[in-house]
């Protein structure tokens, strides 16, 4: 059997990111062969994230990436964010946002090359072998026009992109911002469904209908109030952050642009949380719950 040397341990680990001891095992298991080793930490690097996978996964990094006329944002999880700020799970989620620039959904994604030539798919595994958490690659939006597109990423914990028609740069990056920000569901009144404008008035004639007001000054305040509440969700309607002075809808007209489609990714929504009561987990542990 070939000797161990330390030397081979530090490369190994180097590599792997592996323990000392588990290293050290790898190479003797392996004969010395450091490739070999890797490979074998690999397999049993593999097998500790499978039983990672049912971990929940809300906490994580958005991280965007874009080529002419062509932008994508992609929303990679980990368990917490402790592990969302660590450079290698940054790394791994820059690759990936450069990957999905060849892929056109999450699926496909996952098989794409990286410039390792490991898939996207094999680095996610390796990476929760190293980190120990479930890390899972969850979502990707992506835009494609023969218009401006830009990205924006706030903190890395929300991201846009924004189609535009008209304008420039500076414009487009201002109302991702602006989205980013302000989370508008619609573009502008003529996109909100109808079944909701019709459930506001609705509502709103509820509120108004004991008033002993005649009926066309009801119409009126029926009108008011849910073209205020369709404003509210529109980003055409909002104040603009960058100039609360003027409507978004003000800027653009001014600017000669359109908001073609917009989409914003926040990490972790949709995702229930584990909340962990560690009190009665130690009292049932102790038999006193």
């Amino acid at each position: 059997m070939a000797q161990i040397t330390a030397s081979q341990v530090k490369e190994l680990r180097e590599r792997t990111g592996a323990g000392m001891m588990e290293c050290k095992k790898a190479l003797t298991e392996n004969n010395g062969d450091v490739n070999a080793a890797a490979e074998w930490l690999r397999k049993q690097g593999l097998a500790k994230a499978d039983k990672k996978a049912d971990r929940v996964a809300a906490e994580g990094r958005i991280t965007t990436a874009s080529t002419e006329g062509k932008a994508v944002l992609v929303e990679v999880n980990s368990e917490t964010d402790f592990v969302a700020k660590d450079s290698n799970f940054i790394a791994f989620t820059d690759a990936v946002a450069e990957a999905a620039l060849g892929a056109s959904d999450i699926e496909a994604l996952k098989g794409v090359a990286l410039p390792t030539g490991e898939t996207v798919e094999d680095a996610r595994s390796a990476l929760v072998a190293k980190i120990g958490e479930n890390i899972q690659v969850r979502r990707m939006a992506r835009i494609d026009s023969t218009h401006a597109v830009s990205s924006y990423v706030h903190g890395g914990r929300i991201g846009v992109l924004v189609e535009l028609k008209g304008g420039d740069a500076e414009l487009a990056r201002g109302l991702a911002m602006h989205i980013a920000a302000m989370n508008p569901p619609y573009i502008s009144p003529a996109h909100v469904p109808a079944d909701f404008v019709a459930k506001e008035k609705e509502i709103a004639l509820a509120q108004v209908k004991d008033t002993g007001k005649p009926a066309e000054i009801l119409e009126k305040m029926v009108s008011g109030k849910v073209a205020k509440t369709v404003n509210e969700l529109c980003l055409t309607g909002q104040p603009y952050v960058l100039d609360t002075n003027q409507s978004v809808e003000q800027v653009l007209k001014a600017a000669g642009a359109e908001v073609v489609g917009f989409v914003r990714l926040a990490v972790g929504e949709g995702i229930e949380k584990q909340e962990d009561d560690f009190a009665s987990e130690v009292m049932k542990q102790a038999g006193l719950a």
